[in-house]
């Protein structure tokens, strides 16, 4: 008797990624290449216990971008802000970074074929962080001085140097971090009533206010 053995058949991935899921609201064309690590698609989880507190019948979730590649929403502003850079032909980026920004823009280079240089405020960054960013082939460069100062630094050489910056001054990444609202509105059919969210330099909450005005 003689037994043969067929493999199944892989299934289609069904999430292509925030570019795709969302061309018609994004800033490309046929022309951008998309570097991509299938980022986005991220559940919204309801927490009922915070709802009680909140009382009035409300209705509270959170969005659980933990869940992104590097694991933060700084992986939908980099795909983003990389797949640009790349169609402009760009060979490197750089960025000034505490944490989730070195790792997304180390990860998210990688994965297009350019070189990705951090500069960090030397003994202020989050160690996991850093290493996702070496693991991913970055140059990082300690600077004895603040984030801000890295900021000016990378801003400097970005305006002197063929590299590309990819901080949050770059337009693209609000581009790509307003599909978080997208994704959002997607569950509940609408805007929410109220959107909580951590602030650093606000460039998150701009860009779900862009999602929420746009989708």
């Amino acid at each position: 008797m003689t037994v043969t053995l067929s493999p199944t058949k892989s299934k289609l991935q069904s999430w292509p990624g925030l570019i795709e899921a969302y061309r018609p609201y994004l800033p490309v064309t046929e022309q951008t290449p998309v570097v991509t690590l299938l980022e986005g698609n991220t559940p919204l989880i309801p927490v009922p216990a915070i709802a009680q507190i909140v009382g009035r019948q409300a209705q509270v979730y959170v969005k659980f971008d933990g869940l992104n590649p590097t694991g933060s929403f700084k992986d939908r502003g980099m795909t983003m802000a990389i797949s640009k850079a790349k169609e402009n032909g760009a060979k490197a980026v750089i960025c000034a970074s505490t944490g989730n920004t070195s790792a997304a823009a180390a990860a998210y280079a990688t994965r297009g074929g350019m070189k990705a240089f951090v500069l960090i405020p030397d003994g202020y960054v989050a160690l996991g962080k850093l290493a996702q960013a070496l693991l991913y082939g970055a140059e990082v460069l300690a600077i004895k001085d603040n984030f801000d100062k890295a900021l000016e630094i990378a801003r400097e050489m970005a305006a002197s140097y063929p590299v590309t910056l990819v901080n949050s001054v770059n337009p693209y990444r609000l581009e790509g971090q307003k599909t978080g609202a997208f994704e959002v509105m997607d569950v509940l059919g609408d805007a929410p009533d109220w959107l909580c969210i951590p602030v650093g330099n606000a460039g998150n909450i701009t860009a779900y206010w862009m999602g929420f005005c746009q989708y």
